[in-house]
């Protein structure tokens, strides 16, 4: 069994926040939101997009004594839409998930060759990425706490620096600045919202790490709800606080031509012109580190997904072992490893570059996927407080989930219309994304109905202890 009582709101919030890589998202994604989007309004789509799930929060946190387990949004879904489409939904999660933590192996690798043939050393980024997903099982495979802990120093250095930048363009004049037409309805609602909201919403992936601890958490019922408000609060506005800092800089007219002219560099010019060039050396480690946290934190998820499905008798039950001593679903630890190591050795042998398909493609693969799974998650939530609200609140219970459903599901609407701008490609492969989802969703349900057809006895007992309403 996973360790009970293991972890309190500070680790599930390190593990969320590290997923989101604030650092690299900042860095990375909200450049190409300033220049593609609508500008100086980047900011104020944080806000806008912070409300969205607190709401979803709302709703999902709502069912967690009810259905919470390792399994995450597997479990919510299958309480309100039946055990077939929580299972569906679990695949769906588990290949998005995957795909991300490629991703992000592949823009860690890309960025550390560059730094190493800076110093000299020409190297693959493939013999990195593997290096890398090694180091990442042996944290992984330890307990919890262990991982909590190392995130939460990894995120704390990567946050510093973020914060420094910020307070330094604030008062470079000797006072601060507070011109605020970032957070302006006009400003934000101006052309090219559609766009930002694009790589916005990619910057809360891992959000569902609340939930993927709920049975390691202690007092579950408390602790996952403050862990999520805490989390997505923290995000939208540390967020949001930093990307408004930079259109002080940079100005508000001029934000998006200064993005398109340099997207890579405009944090770190910024840096070395206010903070000075060491800070700047600071600042370029200290992305590689929020990629590993990163890293971690998605395998912790993954593992946990594949534990889930594991125990309930829906895949192999060797990976529902757990580790004597840590008590981490340490098989599922090296499944889910050598997964990884997989893919990367098959985008080696394609010779495809680490920066343009493995992180732009597997990441737009990525934010369709668990966008999808999120939508259903709302409607879960709606459909299962209908029928029995047992005490919640109408406003929590009803229109939470409708109007975080709605939000989401126009953002999954977005990334799908923008998925050109999100890979980084015209090619037609990428609008195989949307199906591959709905395939992989599909033979989920199908292995479950399959199961309900073979095993009835064992599929009855599943579905008793999700307690489906669907």
């Amino acid at each position: 069994m996973l360790r009970s009582n293991a972890v309190g709101p500070a680790h599930i919030i390190f593990f969320v926040i590290a997923a989101a890589a604030p650092l690299t998202a900042i860095v990375g994604a909200t450049p190409a939101a300033f220049a593609f989007g609508n500008g100086a309004g980047v900011p104020g789509t944080f806000i806008l997009t912070g409300i969205i799930y607190l709401l979803f929060g709302a709703a999902f946190t709502a069912m967690t004594a009810r259905c919470g387990s390792a399994g995450g949004f597997y479990s919510y879904i299958g309480h309100g839409l039946g055990w077939p489409t929580g299972v569906g939904g679990a695949f769906i999660a588990i290949a998005s998930y995957t795909a991300i933590q490629t991703a992000i192996y592949g823009l860690f690798s890309y960025f550390l060759a560059s730094e190493l043939a800076d110093l000299g050393l020409s190297l693959p980024w493939w013999p990195i990425a593997l290096g890398c997903v090694v180091i990442v099982h042996v944290c992984g495979a330890r307990d919890v706490t262990f991982s909590g802990r190392l995130l939460g120093i990894l995120m704390l250095g990567e946050v510093l620096i973020l914060l420094a930048l910020d307070i330094a363009i604030l008062t470079r004049s000797g006072h601060w600045k507070a011109e605020l037409s970032s957070f302006m309805p006009n400003t934000v609602a101006a052309p090219g919202l559609g766009a930002s909201l694009v790589f916005v919403v990619a910057s809360y992936v891992g959000f569902e790490a609340t939930t993927i601890f709920s049975e390691e958490a202690r007092d579950p019922a408390r602790t996952i709800p403050r862990a999520t408000y805490i989390a997505v609060l923290f995000i939208t506005f540390f967020y949001a606080f930093s990307t408004w800092a930079m259109v002080q800089l940079q100005g508000a007219g001029e934000i998006a031509a200064a993005a398109r002219v340099n997207p890579a560099n405009l944090y770190f010019a910024a840096a070395h012109l206010l903070l000075g060039r060491i800070p700047m050396i600071i600042m370029e480690m200290l992305v590689l580190t929020s990629l590993f946290a990163s890293q971690l934190a998605f395998h912790n998820t993954i593992t946990r997904y594949l534990f889930a499905l594991a125990r309930d008798g829906l895949l192999f039950s060797a990976m529902a072992r757990t580790h004597p001593r840590f008590h981490s679903p340490h098989v599922a630890s090296m499944v889910q490893t050598v997964s990884a190591m997989v893919l990367i050795l098959l985008f080696a042998s394609l010779h495809v570059d680490a920066y343009a398909i493995v992180f732009s493609w597997m990441s737009a693969f990525a934010s369709i996927g668990i966008l999808a799974v999120q939508c259903l998650v709302s409607l879960s939530a709606l459909l299962a407080f209908a029928g029995d609200r047992r005490g919640v609140g109408f406003s929590r219970a009803i229109m939470a989930p409708l109007l975080s459903g709605a939000g989401l599901a126009a953002c999954l609407w977005l990334v799908i219309a923008n998925l050109p701008l999100l890979a980084g490609t015209q090619s037609p492969a990428i609008w195989l994304f949307p199906v591959a989802s709905l395939v992989i969703g599909l033979i989920g349900a199908i292995l479950t109905m399959r199961l309900r057809r073979q095993r009835p006895d064992h599929y009855a007992m599943l579905v008793n202890s999700l307690g489906e309403v669907g």
